[in-house]
């Protein structure tokens, strides 16, 4: 099995809140412009976009 690239990741559904963010937290994931199209941020969860 190979590794993922970055892009292809879902987002995890809640922040975990730990002091280093894993690779699939949300937070992370919107800020470096990786997280998926219809997609966003709001109070540690992933919602939709509307």
């Amino acid at each position: 099995m190979g590794k993922k690239k970055q892009k292809d990741l879902w987002p995890k559904s809640t922040c975990c809140e730990s002091k280093d963010k894993c690779r699939r937290c949300p937070l992370r994931m919107l800020k470096e412009g990786t997280m998926p199209e219809g997609w966003t941020v709001k109070r540690r969860r992933l919602v939709k976009a509307d």
